[in-house]
Parts: C-alpha cells; sequence; structure tokens
C-alpha cells in the first residue's frame, strides 16, 4: 500500500477512534449557563495517537476525532474551535517530546515508561493550564457568557481537567507497550 494512503488511513482510524472513545464513554457533568464537562479518557488516545503515528498526524486524529464529537453532541458544539485548538496540542506536544526522546527506536521498557510518562505529563499538564483559560476566554468574548458564569466554569473545568490528565497520564502509558508492539506488526 502507498504510503501516503496508510498514513491517511491510520489519521482517520485513530481520529474514530477518538471520536467513539470521547462519544460513548465518557461521563457528563452540566455546569452553569448550559456548559458541560466530561471525565473521559480520549486525551489518552490523542496521545497515543502521536506516539503511534507522529505529532502530527496524532495531534490531527485527534483535534478531528474529537472536535466532530464535539459537533454531533449539541451540549459540547460550541467548544468544537476550542477542542481543535487544544487536542491537535496535546498531540504536537505529545508527539514531539517522544520524537525528540527517540521513544519509537527505544527496547529498554523503563526507558520507554520514562518517556511515555515525561510525554504524556507534558502535554496532559499543559491542557490543564490552556484549557480552562481558553475555555474562559471563548465563552466571556465569542460566546457572550457573562464573566460570573464563566468563572463559575473555569473552577470547574479546571478541576475536571487535571483530574483527566492524570486519568489519561496513566492510560497511555500504560497502553503504549500493548498497542506499539501489535502497531510495529502491521507497518
Amino acid at each position: 500500500m502507498d504510503k501516503r494512503i496508510r498514513k491517511i488511513s491510520y489519521i482517520a482510524l485513530f481520529a474514530a477512534i477518538n471520536y467513539v472513545v470521547f462519544t460513548f464513554a465518557k461521563i457528563d457533568i452540566p455546569l452553569a449557563a448550559g456548559s458541560h464537562v466530561a471525565i473521559h479518557l480520549a486525551n489518552a488516545c490523542v496521545v497515543l495517537s502521536s506516539w503511534l503515528l507522529g505529532p502530527w498526524e496524532g495531534g490531527i486524529a485527534g483535534a478531528v476525532g474529537l472536535s466532530i464529537a464535539d459537533v454531533l453532541d449539541p451540549r459540547y458544539i460550541t467548544s468544537a474551535p476550542k477542542t481543535f485548538l487544544l487536542k491537535f496540542m496535546i498531540g504536537m506536544v505529545a508527539g514531539s517530546l517522544a520524537k525528540k526522546m527517540n521513544l519509537s527506536r527505544e527496547e529498554d521498557s523503563a526507558k520507554i515508561r520514562k518517556i511515555t510518562l515525561i510525554s504524556a505529563a507534558t502535554a496532559l499538564a499543559l491542557n490543564v493550564i490552556l484549557d480552562p483559560v481558553i475555555g474562559y476566554l471563548y465563552k466571556k468574548y465569542i460566546l457572550g457568557i457573562p464573566a460570573e458564569a464563566a468563572s463559575i466554569i473555569l473552577a470547574y473545568t479546571t478541576g475536571v481537567t487535571a483530574l483527566n490528565a492524570v486519568v489519561c497520564t496513566i492510560s497511555s502509558v500504560i497502553l503504549y507497550p500493548l498497542l506499539w508492539k501489535g502497531f510495529r506488526s502491521i507497518e
């Protein structure tokens, strides 16, 4: 199979996985002003996508899959632009750090755990900072939600995003060695 077609196919597959994980395996938490947050493992899928496919490809897979999930769910539709930006950023940061530390060439399981932990934790910690801040600014200035309501949403979003970051970091570090062995065999 042509290398470009294979790469596009993998991006589409991982976008679909991101979509399915967020759409069907999340816990929704309603907030003020009709907003919602969710506890989910989708960010782990974005990180895994970036490790297996590369920073750009994994970032695109996560951004597209999770933005489509937002667009198709009326509770999250207004979050789609923010989701696209932040999920792409998670993929780029996690994938770039893993690439710089030669994750795909590493054979030692202790070094693999270290690289995956550092790259996932860094990307998802950045998301813990940026998601609430961008969300606040987006809700206040683009969606016109009053500052008080946007501040309440900011507080809840920060807590849920931090919880998701911890769970997704642990999940991705555990899942990567299992997936990489299988992924390497189909390459």
